[in-house]
């Protein structure tokens, strides 16, 4: 007569085992994840979101016919959209305006890196709109100038260290086409 083993004929795993997988995976991220560095990944979702966003606003212009004004709101580290649907470069009423924050950690600045012939300001759009340094898309796709801004995060804005944190973006005038730069502590390199 054949014994029956309830815990194996099953091909399962018994509960202990379970137990000291789930304390040997436990001791492994307790190891590994101070050694994360998030801040890393928040400033390159961060410039891929607003790169993507500067071609959906350039799209919106070519399919609404009208300009799309990008105000660079460097004390709200934020970028705010204006749809002007009469081209007169004003808010008025019925014009839709909406808000884009950089992202958590995220500042307008270089931090120590070294500036891209574009200049070296944060953000260096030379049109001002109420004060506010601005990009317009004009109906037919190209940009209201050839500038773009940088933006890193918070701890590389307060000092050298962390220059490696420091991405670019600049748009060609002609054709309104963004390309996006990474520092790597000596260059800039083309990141896309």
């Amino acid at each position: 007569m054949r014994r029956f083993n309830a815990y194996r004929d099953n091909g399962g795993w018994t509960v202990i085992e379970l137990v000291i997988v789930m304390v040997m995976v436990g001791l492994l991220v307790s190891l590994v994840a101070p050694r994360i560095d998030t801040t890393k990944y928040r400033v390159e979702s961060a410039v891929q979101g607003l790169g993507v966003t500067l071609l959906a606003q350039e799209r919106l212009a070519i399919t609404k016919q009208h300009d799309i004004i990008l105000l660079f709101d460097q004390a709200d580290n934020a970028i705010r959209i204006h749809e002007d649907n009469n081209n007169n470069a004003l808010i008025d009423l019925g014009e839709r305006v909406r808000r884009v924050p950089l992202g958590e950690g995220i500042v307008f600045g270089r931090g120590g890196a070294s500036a891209r012939p574009m200049g070296p300001g944060p953000i260096t759009f030379a049109k001002r709109v109420g004060g506010v340094p601005a990009l317009v898309f004009h109906r037919d796709g190209s940009a209201s100038e050839a500038a773009g801004f940088y933006i890193t995060s918070v701890r590389a804005a307060s000092g050298t260290v962390h220059a490696t944190d420091a991405r670019a973006i600049e748009l060609e005038a002609a054709t309104g086409r963004a390309s996006w730069y990474r520092y790597n502590g000596t260059t800039w390199l083309r990141a896309f």
